[in-house]
């Protein structure tokens, strides 16, 4: 699988980045959705499909927007 690279500054970034793996996430829970994003990008990782910094930079949105969404609660 050829990995083509990604810029990373938001939430529908990583969305793409996974969609090239085949992941779709969506349950309409966005907390839910952020935690299985950041096993995804985890196992994706720990694979070696996905390189280092890509998967820092995107472990690192998904956990914003993570933490956004329990302040709001």
């Amino acid at each position: 699988m050829m990995y083509i690279k990604h810029e990373l500054n938001e939430m529908y970034d990583v969305q793409q980045l996974l969609k090239q793996f085949n992941i779709f996430v969506y349950f309409g829970d966005q907390e839910a959705d952020c935690i299985l994003m950041q096993s995804e990008l985890k196992d994706l990782f720990d694979s070696g499909m996905l390189e280092r910094e890509d998967y820092i930079r995107a472990a690192a949105i998904v956990r914003q927007r993570l933490n956004l969404i329990k302040q709001e609660k």
